[in-house]
């Protein structure tokens, strides 16, 4: 019998969540985390779907020693990266670019591809490829394969995808719209047309990934059509610590009249903007807390973050023109009720209304909270990176490697 398991990588600047996969029947073997990578005490906690979580802190000095406790940690439930079972291993990288379209075998081309990219990435792009080099050393003989955050964004137009700035100076610095967050549009457009039994190609969902980095999209027939993140992920919606759509002047006038270096600004907007930077607190439990205590800051902190997701609701509306279904995902809009409540109220014009009985409900499961007769569907649908990540992987194996990095170039 052919290997059907395929391990997924998500390696951070100083993390590691893992997840270990049979694609027989989507079953999960393993999860874990590493995290403090580097620092004086790291931790890896890992959970083996049959058994108790086993938790260990230590010194992981770098991201080779990360992947070899992850191994080990494998190796001692049956599961280790040696098994004959195992298919390929799947890597999360965030920033593909306008090239990387699909799920990628990953040869030198994309390598040196994904590195170049590092400028519009910083953050994340450098630990990716560390996270790769690491499991190919590991395993030099098992299929690597890249899925990029960027991919599912790709189908938007040009309409969408372009800024409205000099095209010989966007295009020699790659300035474009590359969106975020695209496994999770990807899956949660395809699984609330499973939700309504209907097929992904005749239906139009507003996605909302809304957790701490927040993102909107708009899919029409199973292809996005338009993002809110762009060049990078500080564009868009209100979110935990980055401030989302604000005008550009803001940052020639921090320069000129703050005297703010480039650095600092971009600490600013991505660090000590958004939930954090207007009331202290970027946890969505906590502000409703607040809110529901009088607090005045967390107030308008909740009000300004409703009112962007609002307009990107009635902005995708207008792009789609018919909207099947708006789906609420990721930690806050799997379980902050208010902000779904507030966030459809008074559009109940364009067939938008949340039920408030079903909206109250906690379950796990993908559901509607909209009235029977709703014209829209609003739906609260939990995200799965890691499957999609694994079932992409596993499709592109399976099917004799797929095409390469260097085809996917060209």
């Amino acid at each position: 019998m052919s290997p059907t398991r395929v391990l997924v990588l998500n390696s951070g600047s100083s993390s590691v969540k893992y997840q270990l996969l049979d694609m027989r029947g989507s079953d999960r073997l393993a999860v874990g985390l590493v995290e403090r990578i580097g620092e004086e005490t790291s931790r890896l906690k890992h959970t083996p779907a049959d058994g108790e979580s086993r938790e260990w802190s230590g010194s992981i000095p770098d991201h080779e020693s990360a992947l070899k406790a992850v191994a080990a940690e494998l190796a001692k439930d049956g599961l280790g990266l040696d098994s004959p079972e195992l298919a390929a291993i799947g890597h999360r990288v965030v920033h593909g670019g306008k090239h990387f379209t699909e799920p990628t075998v990953i040869d030198d081309a994309v390598l040196a591809e994904i590195e170049r990219l590092i400028p519009v990435a910083p953050l994340h792009n450098p630990a990716n490829l560390t996270g790769i080099r690491t499991a190919q050393a590991l395993r030099p003989d098992l299929p690597q394969i890249a899925v990029f955050d960027t991919a599912f964004h790709t189908t938007m137009p040009e309409s969408a995808a372009r800024y409205a700035i000099d095209v010989e100076t966007a295009d020699a610095h790659r300035i474009r719209r590359y969106g975020f967050h695209g496994t999770s549009h990807a899956y949660v457009s395809r699984e609330t047309a499973r939700l309504l039994r209907r097929a992904p190609e005749d239906v139009n969902v507003i996605v909302l990934h809304l957790g701490n980095g927040a993102s909107a999209s708009a899919v029409r027939g199973g292809r996005c059509v338009d993002t809110s993140m762009g060049l990078t992920p500080l564009e868009g919606l209100v979110m935990g610590t980055r401030s989302g759509d604000m005008d550009p002047a803001v940052i020639f006038h921090l320069m000129r009249v703050g005297e703010m270096s480039a650095d600092e600004i971009d600490t600013l907007l991505n660090k000590r903007s958004g939930l954090i930077g207007l009331c202290g607190d970027n946890d969505m439990r906590e502000i409703r807390r607040r809110v529901d205590a009088g607090d005045e800051r967390a107030r308008l902190a909740f009000d300004i973050y409703i009112h962007r997701l609002k307009k990107y609701i009635g902005a995708y509306y207008a792009v789609l023109g018919r909207v099947d279904a708006v789906a609420f995902t990721a930690g806050v809009g799997e379980n902050a009720a208010p902000v779904r409540e507030a966030a459809v109220a008074g559009l109940e014009g364009l067939g938008l209304a949340v039920d408030g009985g079903l909206n109250a409900v906690r379950a796990d499961g993908a559901r509607l909270i909209s009235p029977a007769d709703a014209r829209v569907a609003v739906a609260v649908v939990p995200t799965d990176e890691e499957m999609e990540i694994a079932t992409q992987t596993y499709a592109l194996v399976i099917g004799s490697c797929g095409s390469t990095g260097s085809e996917n170039l060209t």
